[in-house]
C-alpha cells in the first residue's frame, strides 16, 4: 500500500456489503469518502476544540495542527492504522498547574514538547523491544492510577474557575449532556459533548436576552457584571487568516509536571491500536511502536509552533464501528477539512467565546470521565485491589495527585500534584514488588469462590 495514499474501490463504492467492512486500503466513492471525513471532524470537534480553550491555547491552531498530525500519523503507519489525532485532554490539568504557578503559554507548550520527545523515544523503544517493555514498566495498576489522578486533579479547575461563572447554566448543560450521552443512539451519542456545547451556547444567548447581564466571577477573578455570551470578538475576526503561532519556552518545573502524561498517552495509543485491530480483524501489534512514535512526532511539531499536543481519538473509533468504514482515505479527507477550519479566524473566535458556565457543565462530566478511564484500565487489566501490592501505591499516588500534596526538595524546587503522585505510584509499585513475599506477586485470575492468589485456602468440610 506504499505510504497509504492509494486505495481500491470497495464493491460498488456506495455501501459495504452485508457483513463486510471497508478495509483501511479500500475506499467508497469520493463524495461518500469526503462525507465520512466531515463526520470524523464533527466527532472529534467537541473535545478537540474544548481542550485548547481549557489550556489557554489558540483553538484555530489546535484544529489546524490536528489535521497535520493526522497526516503524519497516516504516513508513518503506512495507512494501516486508521486514526484521527486531536488535542489531548490529558494535558488540561498540566496546563492548569503550570499556569497557576505563573507559567505562560510558551512554558506550557515547551513542557508538552518534551513530553512529545519522550513519547517518540518510547515508541522507538517499543518498536525495538516489543510491547512487553510497556507491560513490565507500567502494568495496568500503575497506568490506571496515573490516568485516574490526572483526571481527578482537574476537579478544582471546574469548581473554582468555570462553575461559579454561571451555576445554573452549568447545571443545565451538565444535565443535557448527561442525557445526550445516555439517551441518544449511534453517532449522536458519540458527539454528545459537542451537542452539549451547542446547547449551552444557545442557552447562554437566550438568558442574556431574557435576564440581561449576570453578576459573577470571570475566570476565578472578582465578581463583575458581564454578558454570559460575549460575541464582540467574532465580529472583529477575519474570515481567512493564519492562526497565532509562538515558540515554546522550557522550564524544568513545568516539564516535571507534564512528564507523567506520557503514561496516559502510551495507554491511549495501545488501546486504540488494539481496538482497531479487533474491529478490522488485522493483527496490528507490530504497529504499536510506530503509532506511539508517530503520535510523539506529531505532538512535537504541533507544540513547536505553539499548538497543543495530540493523541488518537476514541470518538473516531466509534464512527468507524458505526459505519464499518475503516478507510484511511476518510481520515485524509478529515485532515484536509481540519486544515481549512484552522485558516478561519472567525471560527476560532466563536470557539473562544464559549461561556464559562457552559464549560463548567461540560467539564464536570469530561474531567470525571478522564479519571474513570483509569478505573476502566483496572477492570480490563483485572487488577485486584484486595492485594496490598496493588492497593498501597495506587491509593497513595492518587491522594497525593488529587490533593495537591507537595514535597519540597530545595528552596527553588518542589514536586507536587500529578508529578509527585505519578512518581509515588511507579516507584512505589516496583519497590514494594521487590520486597513483597512471593504469594503477593502471583498474578492469577480471581476464582469463582472469591479467593485470590494471596488469600489463604478456605477450609473445606468433609463428610
Amino acid at each position: 500500500m506504499g505510504l497509504g495514499v492509494r486505495w481500491t474501490l470497495h464493491g460498488d463504492g456506495k455501501t459495504p456489503a452485508p457483513g463486510a467492512v471497508v478495509r483501511p486500503d479500500e475506499r467508497l466513492s469520493w463524495p461518500r469518502t469526503f462525507g465520512l471525513g466531515a463526520q470524523h471532524v464533527v466527532a472529534m470537534f467537541g473535545a478537540s476544540f474544548v481542550a485548547p480553550v481549557l489550556m489557554g491555547l489558540d483553538p484555530n491552531l489546535a484544529i489546524m495542527m490536528s489535521g497535520v498530525a493526522t497526516a503524519i500519523f497516516l504516513l508513518a503507519t503506512r495507512g494501516q492504522v486508521p486514526s484521527y489525532l486531536g488535542c489531548s485532554l490529558s494535558f488540561v490539568g498540566v496546563a492548569a498547574t503550570i499556569r497557576a504557578s505563573g507559567g505562560s503559554s510558551a512554558v506550557v507548550t515547551g513542557a508538552v514538547f518534551v513530553v512529545g520527545v519522550v513519547l517518540f523515544l518510547a515508541g522507538l523503544a517499543v518498536q525495538r523491544f516489543g510491547a512487553r517493555i510497556i507491560h513490565a514498566a507500567m502494568p495496568p495498576v500503575v497506568t490506571g492510577a496515573v490516568v485516574m489522578l490526572i483526571g481527578f486533579n482537574l476537579a478544582p479547575v471546574t469548581a473554582s474557575t468555570y462553575w461559579p461563572q454561571d451555576q445554573w447554566t452549568a447545571l443545565l448543560v451538565m444535565l443535557f449532556t448527561g442525557l445526550a450521552v445516555v439517551c441518544l443512539r449511534g453517532f449522536f451519542s458519540r458527539i454528545a459533548i459537542f451537542l452539549g456545547l451547542v446547547f449551552g451556547y444557545a442557552l447562554s444567548w437566550a438568558l442574556d436576552r431574557i435576564f440581561g447581564k449576570i453578576h459573577s466571577p470571570v475566570g476565578g477573578a472578582e465578581a463583575v457584571d458581564h454578558w454570559r455570551l460575549d460575541l464582540s470578538g467574532v465580529g472583529k475576526a477575519d474570515w481567512i487568516g493564519l492562526p497565532s503561532f509562538h515558540a515554546p519556552s522550557f522550564e524544568w518545573s513545568a516539564i516535571l509536571v507534564a512528564l507523567p502524561v506520557v503514561i496516559a498517552l502510551i495507554a491511549e495509543n495501545a488501546g486504540h491500536v488494539k481496538a482497531v485491530g479487533e474491529m478490522t480483524g488485522a493483527s496490528l501489534d507490530d504497529k504499536l511502536g510506530t503509532a506511539i512514535a508517530a503520535d510523539g512526532a506529531a505532538s512535537m511539531l504541533s507544540t513547536a509552533v505553539g499548538g497543543p499536543p495530540n493523541t488518537t481519538y476514541s470518538e473516531n473509533i466509534g464512527v468507524m464501528a458505526a459505519t464499518r468504514v475503516y478507510s484511511t482515505a476518510a481520515y485524509w479527507a478529515a485532515a484536509c477539512f481540519a486544515l481549512l477550519f484552522g485558516l478561519c479566524p472567525k471560527f476560532g473566535a466563536v470557539v473562544a467565546a464559549i461561556p464559562g458556565g457552559v464549560l463548567g457543565g461540560i467539564t464536570v462530566i469530561l474531567y470525571g470521565m478522564i479519571g474513570l478511564l483509569g478505573a476502566q484500565i483496572w477492570l480490563h487489566g483485572k487488577v485486584d485491589l484486595r492485594n496490598p501490592l496493588n492497593l498501597v501505591p495506587a491509593a497513595a499516588g492518587i491522594i497525593i495527585g488529587v490533593g495537591g500534596v507537595s514535597l519540597k526538595i530545595t528552596d527553588n524546587f518542589e514536586l507536587s500534584g500529578i508529578a509527585l503522585g505519578t512518581i509515588v505510584v511507579i516507584t512505589g509499585y516496583h519497590v514494594l514488588r521487590a520486597f513483597a513475599p512471593a504469594h503477593l506477586k502471583t498474578q492469577e485470575p480471581l476464582l469463582d469462590s472469591g479467593t485470590s492468589a494471596y488469600d489463604e485456602p478456605a477450609p473445606t468440610d468433609k463428610a
